[in-house]
């Protein structure tokens, strides 16, 4: 069979097996509109049956708009039903008794509007419609001649009535020559806006912020298409591009309604862009059902959601009735039959902007499922472009595809891709990109427990103005584990690896890896990451060097040495100890920050190992943040440039303490700090991208201050336990700038003293400590672990020997647990 053939007969197959309910919605027991439910899915379908000829039935159906077959399975299964009654054959076979003439839309095959003669239809109409109609090509309408459509119609239609005739135009066929005329009014607008495009100097002042020139283009074809994908490669601006787009359908077209819809964790970050972009105001959706209704009942200009909510909230969207729908990181709907994905489709809006940095990874189906959304039409049946592009093996096995350079062709009208080196001249030397990354649950544990510390440390400065100096150092070392925690909880218990940063990163390296002689180099303070990110290299094949503070001098010189001259080693991974002294400009142009120091210059002390000068290319610097943490509450706050404040908390001189001024002004910037962390969203299954504006820093997503008694409904305040990394050698080593360990012990002594020996908890916390800080000793000396199972000598029986405590600190247990014992 033809391929056309086989897949009309595969649906006629199939819906013939079906157990739809069938009504009829009109008085004519066959050629009817009858309404086809499907109670698997619950969706209805109106199906309109007029013969057995191809095309002339129609469904409403997204399977019957784009399959170019004239049939789907819901206009089978009506057919069949029909069949089986009494004078069904005849009757189907017959045709309407006193059929009219028509004007329709067909969907055998590329849409095209056509005139379908009635048999009765008189001579001197038929003359008239030969005027505008192509009789040899099936009385098909040019598509240059729409605009003619309209007169045609009304004169056609009067001459009908005067001689008897019926004459219907169906809606589908205005709504088809409502969008042809739409865009050519669309690109008259914009010429006459910006008669010089992109290069044109209104563009200029349409944000707040420039666009660069290959963005104004990109900006000016999405709004010009009305419906478009911008595909553009990382780092190039990709949301900027659409608010840009935005604002010129809201100055030119007369949209009022905007719908973002993104990932969980970027949805606040789009409101900020927003208004700092374009000064408008965005509206998150957040909250249970009855919060969200209310919200979408709200008049706002924008407003934010995110994909796992759009088929909760389909009616609501409906109600609303966006007039642009903007959906980032779009291979999120890559698969076209996810909840999400046909939720998304399910939107109807006169106008779309997709972005993607990614439209096609593994499978021509992923670029089918995203572009359908953008124009379902423009790629033609899927069934018909897979036949046309994959290889097949004897087995019937995908094993490639070809002429892929037609596709890109067909989607030139709707999709624009531009590729660093396409616009290299345009790029500024340096493009800074943040990706904001959510916390897992487990993550999430160990980032508000210390939190809850820091919270009331500074609740006992703000009553006091003083901080001893114990306070000082558990205040140190909670800010460290909570910035520790926003990389993976591996980095505070060495076994478990709870954490999207990692995943994010190789999530993004194959997008840059795609270049051959693409290198990158991975800054981390902490050596913990960097093996995380070792584990996970060997099955993409990429070689890397680590560089740390215990590299021997007398070896570094090779490492840089390899990464230079081994094509096969992609990634330069290194803690501070990288940051100063090293030249890798000539092997790489992208720098990643898994995490963000205290200190600005050690930031920058990063990135000039790259940006400096001999940098022939764009240099690409990618922050990764966590969101909601610590770390976002510290990129728009901490400005940390004296050497003192670079001790306290980049793990320089221990022993230096604050007081007077400093204190006030160090304890404000905690403040500061955490009131500024965001709001926490829960982490998605794939980490999420924001893909910056290029040369524009974001501002932090500012969030209500962290409560310092912020605690579980019903609980009582958990003690003020810190937790304390078990394993030294996860951090970077002295030399690199980060102490040994941290002072836990004296934490817990100092604790207990302050409450008394009533209270067993500091006490407990003491032991606590000192155990963990024997076993972190003892394994940075190499020695056996003080914690093993032994056998015993006389009995075999296993058992677990560990250290106590001294002496000091057994007797203050004792007398802390004695009263609770008795």
């Amino acid at each position: 069979m033809a391929v056309d053939a086989w897949q009309a007969a595969l649906r006629r197959q199939y819906g013939r097996e079906q157990a739809f309910e069938l009504q009829n919605l009109g008085s004519d027991p066959f050629f009817s509109t009858f309404s086809v439910f499907n109670p698997a899915s619950q969706s209805r379908y109106p199906v309109t049956i007029r013969g057995l000829e191809p095309g002339v039935n129609h469904c409403g159906c997204w399977d019957y708009a784009t399959n170019h077959l004239g049939t789907c399975k819901h206009i089978e299964f009506t057919l069949a039903v029909l069949a089986k009654r009494r004078g069904g054959r005849r009757a189907l076979a017959a045709g309407p008794l006193a059929p009219g003439s028509a004007v329709r839309l067909d969907h055998a095959g590329p849409r095209r509007v056509r005139f379908m003669p009635g048999p009765s239809c008189p001579p001197g109409l038929l003359a008239s419609a030969g005027q505008l109609f192509d009789a040899a090509r099936g009385w098909a309408l040019p598509e240059a001649r729409l605009n003619e459509l309209e007169a045609f119609v009304r004169r056609f239609a009067a001459a009908a009535a005067k001689q008897g005739h019926d004459f219907v135009c169906d809606d589908a066929v205005w709504q088809f020559a409502a969008r042809h005329r739409d865009a050519a009014h669309r690109r008259r607008v914009f010429e006459q806006a910006y008669p010089k495009g992109a290069a044109d100097k209104q563009l200029a002042r349409l944000l707040k912020v420039k666009l660069y020139r290959y963005q104004a283009e990109g900006a000016l074809f999405a709004a010009t298409a009305g419906r478009a994908l911008i595909g553009d490669e990382m780092g190039l601006g990709k949301t900027i591009q659409a608010i840009a787009a935005a604002e010129m359908m809201r100055r030119h077209l007369g949209i009022q309604r905007v719908l973002v819809v993104c990932p969980t964790s970027l949805k606040h970050q789009w409101k900020a862009e927003i208004t700092r972009f374009a000064g408008h105001d965005a509206r998150v959706i957040q909250g249970l059902r009855a919060a969200r209704a209310a919200q979408f009942e709200l008049d706002d200009g924008f407003k934010i959601t995110h994909y796992d909510t759009l088929a909760r909230d389909a009616d609501l969207i409906q109600a609303w009735a966006p007039d642009l729908v903007i959906a980032d990181e779009a291979q999120r709907i890559k698969n076209w039959n996810t909840i999400a994905a046909r939720a998304l489709k399910r939107i109807e809006s006169p106008y779309a902007v997709v972005l993607t940095g990614t439209p096609l990874e593994n499978r021509l189906e992923e670029l089918i499922s995203i572009v359908q959304f953008v124009d379902q039409h423009c790629l033609g049946p899927t069934w018909q472009l897979l036949h046309r592009h994959q290889q097949h093996d004897d087995a019937g096995r995908v094993t490639g595809y070809r002429d892929l350079d037609r596709i890109g062709q067909t989607l030139a009208p709707i999709m624009l891709r531009r590729r660093k080196a396409e616009v290299l001249t345009q790029l500024p030397e340096r493009v800074d990109q943040r990706i904001f990354v959510p916390l897992t649950p487990e993550q999430r544990v160990h980032h508000d427990e210390n939190g809850l510390i820091v919270a009331r440390i500074v609740q006992r400065w703000r009553q006091t103005g003083y901080l001893s100096d114990t306070d000082q150092r558990r205040l140190q070392c909670a800010m460290q584990n909570m910035r520790m925690a926003c990389n993976s909880t591996y980095l505070l218990d060495a076994r478990t690896d709870h954490g999207l940063k990692v995943d994010e990163l190789m999530t993004l390296l194959d997008e840059l890896f795609q270049s051959p002689d693409t290198k990158a180099v991975v800054f981390s303070q902490w050596r913990g990451t960097h093996e995380l990110i070792a584990r996970r290299l060997p099955e993409r094949g990429w070689g890397c060097v680590r560089f740390d503070g215990s590299v021997p001098a007398s070896q570094r010189g090779a490492l840089v040495e390899r990464f230079h001259s081994d094509p096969d080693c992609r990634l330069f991974l290194s803690t501070d100890a990288g940051g100063v002294g090293l030249n890798l400009q000539h092997a790489a142009a992208v720098v990643v920050n898994m995490d963000q120091p205290w200190n600005p210059a050690v930031l920058e002390q990063r990135i000039g190992r790259v940006h400096r000068m001999g940098q022939t290319r764009g240099v690409q610097v990618v922050h990764l943040i966590g969101q909601g943490s610590i770390e976002e509450g510290m990129l728009g706050v901490l400005n940390f440039k004296s050497s003192l404040s670079a001790g306290i908390l980049d793990g320089g001189a221990s022993e230096v303490f604050l007081s007077g001024t400093r204190l006030s002004r160090f304890m404000k910037t905690v403040q500061d700090v955490t009131g500024a962390m965001g709001e926490a969203e829960a982490a998605d299954a794939e980490p999420a991208r924001m893909d910056k504006a290029v040369g524009a820093e974001a501002g932090a997503a500012v969030a209500a201050p962290l409560q310092p008694e912020a605690n579980r409904a019903g609980s009582q305040p958990a003690p003020d336990a810190v937790q304390t990394p078990m394993a030294p050698q996860d951090t970077v080593p002295p030399d690199a700038g980060t102490p040994a360990h941290t002072p836990a012990t004296a934490n817990a002594q100092a604790q207990a003293q302050a409450q008394g020996a009533t209270d067993p908890w500091p006490v407990l916390l003491q032991a606590g400590a000192a155990f963990l800080q024997s076993l972190a000793e003892a394994r940075a000396a190499g020695q056996a672990a003080p914690l093993r199972v032994e056998p015993d000598p006389q009995t075999g029986q296993p058992s677990l020997r560990l250290p106590l405590p001294d002496a000091a600190v057994l007797q203050r247990l004792a007398q802390a647990l004695a009263p609770w014992l008795k």
